[in-house]
């Protein structure tokens, strides 16, 4: 599936976080996400910052991936300050625990906040079960 990436240029001229743009970038080039092949709905992101918010829109579509930056209906929008959610995409904070803090909150199909621990980085430091295993980090 062929990502196109299309934004709506808003007035207001608030400055964007280059951590948040750049996550959203690289969502959509990833192409086709395995982890998501059985996925298909929206979700939109409502990124609060300097008074200003910022709308993110995540098409999903069999593992095909397309955002945009509108503020477009969504099967769930997830609200957050655009710092908390810059923890998220560098892993330092788990999205569903996050939801259950009240650090992100959310309305629509619950399923899309289960969804995003596939969608940002692990913690630092941590390693997927099977390299750890090969690595002679498994159990014995």
């Amino acid at each position: 599936m062929l990502l196109v990436i299309r934004r709506e240029i808003r007035g207001g001229g608030g400055a964007m976080s280059e951590v948040t743009r750049r996550f959203f970038d690289e969502l959509e080039r990833h192409g086709h996400e395995r982890v998501l092949r059985k996925t298909s709905g929206t979700l939109r992101f409502d990124l609060e910052h300097d008074d200003e918010i910022d709308h993110w829109l995540v098409e999903i579509r069999g593992g095909g991936v397309r955002v945009s930056q509108q503020n477009s209906d969504a099967d769930a929008v997830i609200r957050s300050d655009n710092a908390f959610f810059e923890r998220m995409v560098r892993g330092e904070a788990k999205p569903l625990p996050a939801w259950l803090r009240n650090d992100i909150t959310s309305e629509g199909k619950f399923r899309f906040v289960v969804l995003l621990e596939r969608l940002f980085a692990p913690p630092p430091g941590s390693r997927h079960p099977r390299v750890a295993a090969r690595q002679g980090g498994g159990r014995r």
